[in-house]
């Protein structure tokens, strides 16, 4: 069905194949689906008006049907310049009446006009992967913040950039971390990204894991994902880490812990899972090995010092399709994949459906629940309702034939009383 709805993206006549691939992920995600199906027939969205600023995949176009079903106006921007699917942009917009603006490989200037186009739409509800529609709002539309009841936020980036507003008693509206969703951070962080972050090295690459020591900088949920994987495959896995209770757990799961100035000197391929700046420094480049592969998972590029790396460059090229050559004065070669953006996303197709089930599910209901709630809500962060979390897992297991016991009246008494088992 074509729209009228405005859009930026790269070509319409790319929606045919963008239709069989959001088909073929929306198979993947029941949970979605239901709720899907339940927001259609209740319509708890109706009239409010969505921005979202998200990687424009297959997984997100059906978060955005989603969304529509329950009767949001909404609007769509890339939230990595590399991360969107034109195909997918593209259906959308023909096939979906969805107003999105994303190209893959936009430039910075295009990135951020795009993300002023949602901006435009004065959002009731903001959706966030790193809290750039949040920040547009509070650095260049203040008078907009008012029109907000509330906004979400999918990313550790983004939601420690909006705790850091609210500490400083800044932040313009609720927002509901959807990050910190347990279904979220325990499955997409963990599985989601530790498989596609490995999927994009290997694009990109083709290279053989095994016998290779993968050194992970940061041993949060992305990190125990991705070195789990990387183990999976044969790696030797060496964790980097600042907080000694991560470090301690990297070391009892059996990697090996060392500081990066030390991996640095030892490592094969490199990936950071941060959140951080400057995680890889110019003085952990300069001591790394002929060959080495630097990839980032972490959600700005910033964890691998670039201007750094270019500064100790003599000479660039693009060995392959994201992948950049360095080679340095003394004729070791340093290879950076994606420009150090998200290389699950950028070089690969981002999380599997599966997960990404759980992550949407969890935006949709919270966007529900803002509505719901508007009037009760702080100027804070939120974390996901349990009541939300539970449900979504529940219908997780549910839709995969899967079966759990449940308490009975005596253990759940047993277990909330102080005068049993005395």
């Amino acid at each position: 069905m074509a729209t009228t709805k405005r859009f930026d993206v790269r070509d319409l006549a790319l929606a045919a194949e963008g239709v069989r691939r959001i088909e073929w992920a929306d198979r993947q995600m029941p949970v979605l689906a239901a709720i899907r199906e339940r927001f259609q027939q209740e319509q708890p969205l109706a009239g409010y008006r969505v921005s979202a600023c998200l990687h424009v995949t297959t997984e997100t176009a059906n978060l955005m049907r989603t969304l529509q079903a329950g009767g949001a106006d909404v609007v769509l921007c890339a939230s990595n310049p590399l991360s969107t699917q034109d195909d997918v942009a593209a259906a959308l917009v023909d096939e979906y009446g969805c107003s999105v603006y994303a190209i893959k490989g936009e430039d910075n200037d295009t990135y951020y006009r795009h993300i002023e186009a949602a901006v435009d739409h004065r959002p009731h509800i903001t959706m966030d992967d790193g809290a750039d529609v949040i920040g547009v709002l509070h650095a260049h539309r203040r008078e907009q913040l008012g029109d907000v009841i509330a906004g979400t936020e999918e990313t550790t980036t983004g939601v420690i950039r909006l705790k850091a507003l609210e500490r400083e008693g800044k932040l313009g509206f609720p927002v509901v971390a959807v990050n910190e969703a347990r279904t979220k951070h325990l499955f997409d962080n963990r599985y989601g990204t530790g498989q596609s972050t490995i999927d994009g090295i290997v694009r990109a690459t083709n290279v053989l894991l095994a016998g290779k020591r993968f050194v992970v900088a940061g041993y949060g949920w992305v990190g125990r994902g991705v070195a789990m994987r990387a183990r999976g495959l044969g790696a030797h896995v060496i964790v980097t880490e600042v907080d000694p209770m991560r470090a301690l757990e990297a070391l009892m799961d059996g990697f090996e812990i060392l500081p990066m100035a030390r991996a640095a000197e030892v490592g094969d391929i490199f990936c950071t899972a941060t959140g951080d700046k400057h995680v890889i420094a110019r003085e952990h480049l300069e001591r790394m090995k002929d060959g080495v592969i630097l990839s980032n998972t972490g959600h700005f590029n910033v964890e691998i010092d670039i201007p750094a790396l270019r500064e100790l460059a003599t000479e660039t090229r693009e060995a392959r399709q994201f992948v950049d050559e360095f080679t340095l004065a003394d004729g070791r070669r340093l290879y950076l994949l994606a420009e150090g953006r998200l290389v699950n996303i950028s070089a690969a197709e981002g999380h599997p459906a599966l997960v990404m089930d759980m992550s949407f599910a969890n935006q949709a209901l919270s966007a529900e629940y803002v509505v719901q709630h508007a009037g009760e809500l702080e100027r804070r962060v939120y974390v996901v309702p349990t009541e939300i979390d539970d449900e979504i897992a529940r219908l997780k297991l549910e839709t995969m034939g899967v079966a759990i016991d449940r308490l009975t009246d005596e253990q759940q008494h047993y277990l909330t009383s102080w005068d049993e088992g005395t």
